[in-house]
Parts: C-alpha cells; sequence; structure tokens
C-alpha cells in the first residue's frame, strides 16, 4: 500500500468513528431522552472501544503482513454490519425492557461498544505501515498520521452535526458510516516483504481473506437494517418527531415524548386544548392576562397555546421560539388550527426584526435557541410561557437563575413553567427555588404520575398575587415544593433518567 493510500484510510476511518459517535448520541434521545447523562454515557462508551480496538489492534499490527491484513480485512467488514445495524439493536433492547439509568447503560453498551472497538481496530496497523513506507522519515510519517486522525474526527463531527444527521436522519447516517467502511476494505492490501517474502516464496500463497462474496453478505445485511426504517417520521439534527391520530385526536410526539395535541374536527374559532396541562396553562392566562396581551413562549412545540391566545383575544400577539424549523414544518402539516395560525399570521420575526413585530402580524416565530433570543431581546412582554424540551427534560441552560432574571427585565408580567419530574423532584425544586428567588407569589400544580413515575408540574410566579382558579384539570392537584437549590449557569440541571 502506497503512503497516502493508508493516511486517506486513517483519515476516513477517523470521520467514521466520529460520526458514528455522534450519531449514536442523537438516535439514543428517542428511547432514552437527551441529558448530560445520555451524552456522558454515549461519550464514554465510545471512547473505550476505541481505546480497546487500538490496543488489540496493536497487537494484531505485529503479526506477519499477510494475517494482519485478513484481521483489519475481516473487521472492517464486522464494522460495517455492526454500524449498520446498531439503531435495530438499540431498538430491540428497548422494547425488551430496558430502562432507567440501568437499562440506558446497558444497552449504549450492547449497540455501540463492540463496533467502536472494530472501527479503531485497523488503525495501529495503517499506521505501522505508513511509517515504515517512508525509511528514515519516520518522524513526518508519524506525525502525518496523528494528524489525519485529529483531522478525520474533525471532519466526521462537522458532517454528522451539519449534514448527514439534519438532512439524512440517523438511520441513514449509521448505514452510511458501515457503507463507508465497507468500501475501505479493498483499499487494505499488500503481501509479505523482506524475510516473510523469502520465508513463504516456496509455498503458495493463501487466498485472499475477504472475498465478493463475504462483501456481499455484508453490504446485505446492511441493507436489512436500513430497512428496518427510520427511527421516526421526521428527524432533523434537533428533533425526532411523530405523528399519531387517535380518533379524532392529532397528536404530536417528539422524542416519544407528546408535546401538543389538536382535535381534528371542530377546529374553527377558539381550539379545544387537549394536554391538561396545558388546559392548566391557558386556564391561567386567561385570568392573569388583560385583552391585549404580548406573550412570549420558549418552546414552540406544537403552537397550541399561541394558537389558543391569539384566537381568544384578537388583540393579542405572541412570539414563539422554535429551536428546530422542522417542528413548525411538521405542524404547519398536519395540526389545523395551529397550521392554520400560523399561515394567517405567523411571520419569520427574526427577518422581520423584533421591534417590528407590532406591524408585521400576531404570531412572530424565530427558530433560534431560547436562551439566546432572551439574552439578545430588544422588546418587552407582558408574560412568558416557559415549555421546551429536549426528550423529556428541559434543556440546562434554561433552567438557570440566570435565564430568569435575564427573563425578568424583559417581561412585566407572570411567567409560566412547565416541567416533567418524579413528585417533588430535582428539577422541580431547583426551578421552584429559582421562582421564589425572584417572585414573591408562586403557584404549582401537579397532574397524574405516569407509569414511570413522572408528572408534569406547572409552576406559575408572579410580581402580584395570583387569584386562585375555580377549577383545576382532571387529576392535578394544588401541590407544595419542597426547598432546593437553585440551578445556575455554573451548577446547572444535569437531567433525569
Amino acid at each position: 500500500m502506497r503512503f497516502w493510500t493508508m493516511i486517506g484510510l486513517i483519515l476516513v476511518l477517523s470521520v467514521v468513528g466520529l460520526t458514528y459517535e455522534i450519531a449514536a448520541g442523537r438516535v439514543l434521545a428517542p428511547f432514552f431522552g437527551t441529558s448530560l447523562a445520555t451524552w456522558t454515557t454515549v461519550i464514554a462508551t465510545v471512547l473505550a472501544g476505541f481505546s480497546v480496538g487500538n490496543a488489540i489492534g496493536g497487537f494484531a499490527a505485529e503479526r506477519p503482513r499477510r494475517v494482519a491484513i485478513r484481521h483489519v480485512r475481516r473487521a472492517l467488514l464486522a464494522t460495517a454490519v455492526l454500524m449498520a445495524l446498531s439503531p435495530t439493536v438499540l431498538a430491540a433492547l428497548y422494547a425488551m425492557g430496558a430502562r432507567g439509568t440501568g437499562g440506558m447503560l446497558f444497552t449504549v453498551w450492547v449497540a455501540f461498544f463492540p463496533a467502536s472497538v472494530l472501527v479503531s481496530f485497523p488503525s495501529p496497523f495503517l499506521a505501522k505501515m505508513a511509517v515504515e513506507a517512508r525509511p528514515g522519515r519516520e518522524g513526518s510519517s508519524l506525525g502525518l498520521v496523528l494528524a489525519a486522525g485529529s483531522i478525520g474526527a474533525i471532519a466526521g463531527a462537522l458532517l454528522a452535526g451539519f449534514v448527514t444527521l439534519p438532512h439524512f436522519g440517523s438511520a441513514a447516517t449509521f448505514a452510511a458510516c458501515g457503507a463507508v467502511a465497507l468500501l475501505c476494505v479493498p483499499f487494505v492490501r499488500g503481501g509479505a516483504s523482506g524475510a516473510e517474502a523469502d520465508a513463504v516464496a516456496t509455498t503458495p500463497a493463501p487466498p485472499e481473506p475477504v472475498t465478493p462474496v463475504s462483501m456481499a453478505l455484508a453490504a446485505l445485511l446492511m441493507a436489512a437494517g436500513l430497512m428496518s426504517g427510520p427511527v421516526c417520521q421526521y428527524e432533523s439534527g434537533l428533533s425526532c418527531i411523530d405523528i399519531l391520530r387517535r380518533g379524532d385526536t392529532v397528536y404530536l410526539q417528539a422524542d416519544r415524548t407528546s408535546q401538543a395535541a389538536e382535535r381534528s374536527v371542530g377546529t374553527e374559532g377558539s381550539p379545544e386544548l387537549v394536554l391538561s396541562y396545558a388546559q392548566w396553562l391557558w386556564a391561567r392566562m386567561d385570568r392573569d392576562l388583560g385583552a391585549e396581551p404580548a406573550v412570549l413562549f420558549i418552546g414552540g412545540g406544537g403552537y397550541t397555546l399561541p394558537t389558543k391566545l391569539l384566537a381568544s383575544r384578537p388583540a393579542a400577539r405572541a412570539v414563539a421560539v422554535e429551536i428546530d424549523p422542522l417542528v413548525t414544518s411538521v405542524v404547519r402539516a398536519h395540526l389545523p388550527a395551529a397550521g392554520r395560525m400560523i399561515a394567517r399570521t405567523g411571520f419569520d420575526a427574526t427577518r422581520a426584526g423584533s421591534g417590528d413585530a407590532a406591524d408585521a402580524g400576531r404570531l412572530g416565530i424565530v427558530h433560534e435557541d431560547g436562551r439566546v433570543y432572551i439574552n439578545e431581546a430588544d422588546r418587552r412582554f407582558d408574560a412568558a410561557v416557559m415549555d421546551a424540551f429536549s426528550s423529556e427534560s428541559v434543556p440546562a441552560h434554561l433552567a438557570t437563575l440566570e435565564t430568569y432574571e435575564r427573563l425578568r427585565e424583559i417581561v412585566d408580567g407572570p411567567v409560566y413553567v412547565n416541567l416533567i419530574d418524579v413528585p417533588d423532584g430535582p428539577l422541580v425544586r431547583g426551578l421552584h427555588a429559582i421562582m421564589r428567588d425572584l417572585y414573591p407569589h408562586v403557584a404549582a400544580v401537579q397532574g397524574p404520575v405516569s407509569s414511570r413515575g413522572r408528572a408534569n408540574v406547572v409552576l406559575a410566579a408572579s410580581a402580584a398575587p395570583l387569584a386562585p382558579l375555580p377549577a383545576l384539570p382532571d387529576g392535578y392537584e394544588t401541590v407544595s415544593i419542597s426547598p432546593g437549590r437553585a440551578f445556575t449557569d455554573d451548577r446547572g440541571w444535569v437531567g433525569h433518567r
């Protein structure tokens, strides 16, 4: 093998390895959520696989060259199959009952560790061949080997985050990783040299360790993994969205957590809110706000609350900050009332400028991170609804004292917060502590506890007293929250399993 061929293989396999790592973190979200715990587990598992693969591959590189080549080719074949099948393995383990932190750890290990070992297995052999290819220039050869690995890792991260995952989805990304590993196999070639050549000169050469038949079989297994289908109906680098229809109700789920729901019939006029937490939020807003409120929504979700507000109060205005444009597109296509409201009153508040919202339309839509918008907002609001989720967790940077201090600077009235946590759990206590630090009046209600032990806990905070509501949604009750530590940017929320 020529020197630059080996450098190219090292670079390509590094691209594959990092793309696979980032895709692993993304595909985990619909099953176990997205949090510091899941990303830590994925990174640790994949890096452990890289370490073990490099160590084992180093021993294999010391074997006779024909033997080493045979091992490397077989490792690449196995890499291709295992990478392509990783989402299938993940879904199968989840279906068999893997849950909680322990289930997540086990699933990540089984689904992603073996391929991580095998994709790094060829690197020591390729590095050895590259150094030996230029006698007397070992230092520069080794430097180029290391540089190729680093550049490949950078390229893999960028490729996954900006190209493959947002535009093609996780299942196609895993399949592409496997296909690239498979295409590397023919480039790993070369016979014995030096003393090895003399030793085998009179011995017939062994058959090629990898035949077209084995390549074809690996490709079929990879195709089977791809044919199992995407992880969800709509996927971007940020969201994995499914639309479910149950009777006359349309549900929008993001990472398998219900974000919004609408009746598919009878949605003219003021739409009916289906989800009970949204019912309480609207009851609270309807009681607290005047006839012409300007409301900031952090987290567009299904746009059902902004739609209810604008339909019920013709003079009201809203700005909805939704990080993922895909969510807005799916809502427009599948949620009738919210889709009509966006079509009729929605405008791009980013392009129009937040200061021009009063002249441009009633529903300003901003596709941006909520914290960034809060930090840079140059207008004031009468109320704010914090309903941003990443899977079942509130993003950590949106659950800090600094976030709500800045929010208080731009919001004159009440702030409403939707959470999912165990009863009186750490997230609820932390957000409640923030609210109590900033507002004299805080109310909390909790919905029914699910089979997983979690419930919607909804908070309302205001500088003025909060009048009691005449009724609560079915299964909801007023709750007292224990004292907790207010999260900060330095020491924040880490997510839950």
